[in-house]
């Protein structure tokens, strides 16, 4: 299923980012006192490195305090809870990947929430995945025809690491396994770090996940990327042709970051935290730091985010029937 994303880098004309051209004692009175930012991840990973770089750029533009909340647990699903349940005047707001917003609905037999229950506010960052090799194959397997090849041959070889099961990462592979006919492996990861480890140490074959896991190890030599999901090349790694350019159109799929407050948040309040993300996430400052993560900047507008959200709800339901996955608990 393709993803559109021609939308995420949306200029900040029009009355949504209005608040940028503000006076100063105009702009300190509309200011929330303090607003709390909830990452459903722990410290230290890429989600709570985007919350921080924002937060820290919210102070002084949409609150006067800005602090992030960890609320890690159930796979980011606790945070989103929490949002749901907090007043819609400003003091809170969610970062959080798609995938808990737009694929746990359909994954998740018990959840608790909708995407009825979040405003979409901005955009925040844009991921690709990527579909990495290590040790564990031999090194004159140098394209993605070439690796399923190798696995084809090799069935007890044949495996794919990811951060997950039920992971937009898990279903670009398990797509790619449906696609080519190869039987591919899935052995699933409590997050991306034991994963790469595993990779680059040889215990498993391949492993599909965010871009930004495999750039430390791509000069070692220890992995080689052989394919990217996005509809262009990633600026991050330009000689590696996307999965489209390599025979499997479907498989165009990114992941974006995006930020939301609560059910009936009014429509200035939302505006408002929009305009000063979309500055935040501008700055040279921040465009940089993202880039060591492997993320892209972007942000667009409160209608842009919610026609995404809308969009690729519909879309998960057909592709996670096609890869035949059972809803967990």
């Amino acid at each position: 299923m393709t993803f559109d994303r021609r939308q995420f880098l949306a200029t900040a004309a029009g009355g949504g980012f209005a608040l940028m051209g503000l006076p100063r004692i105009a702009l300190a009175q509309t200011l929330v006192e303090q607003t709390r930012v909830l990452c459903g991840f722990p410290a230290g990973g890429t989600t709570d490195a985007v919350s921080r770089r924002v937060a820290e750029k919210l102070r002084g533009s949409f609150a006067r305090v800005a602090l992030v909340e960890n609320k890690p647990g159930v796979g980011g699903r606790l945070a989103v809870e929490e949002l749901k349940r907090s007043a819609p005047d400003g003091s809170t707001m969610l970062l959080t990947p798609a995938a808990m917003i737009t694929l746990y609905p359909h994954i998740y037999r018990s959840i608790s929430y909708g995407i009825e229950d979040v405003t979409p506010v901005c955009t925040g960052a844009v991921v690709q995945f990527a579909l990495a090799v290590g040790p564990a194959v031999p090194e004159s397997v140098k394209t993605l025809r070439d690796f399923l090849a190798w696995a084809k041959a090799h069935p007890g070889q044949a495996n794919y690491a990811t951060p997950g099961a039920g992971s937009p990462n898990h279903f670009v592979a398990a797509l790619l396994a449906k696609e080519s006919g190869v039987d591919l492996n899935h052995v699933p990861y409590r997050g991306s770090a034991p994963g790469v480890t595993d990779l680059v140490g040889g215990q498993v074959a391949s492993m599909s996940s965010p871009i930004g896991d495999h750039l430390p190890h791509i000069k070692s030599g220890k992995v080689r990327v052989l394919a990217t999901s996005g509809e262009k090349r990633s600026r991050f790694l330009p000689d590696v042709p996307t999965y489209a350019e390599q025979g499997f159109k479907t498989l165009t799929m990114q992941e974006w970051y995006g930020f939301f407050m609560p059910p009936k948040t009014p429509a200035d309040v939302v505006n408002r935290a929009a305009a000063a993300i979309k500055a935040a996430v501008s700055t040279q400052e921040t465009i940089d730091a993202f880039a060591q993560l492997g993320l892209e900047a972007s942000a667009n507008t409160p209608a842009e985010l919610q026609k995404m959200v809308r969009e690729e709800n519909a879309a998960w339901a057909p592709i996670v029937k096609r890869v035949g996955f059972t809803p967990e608990a």
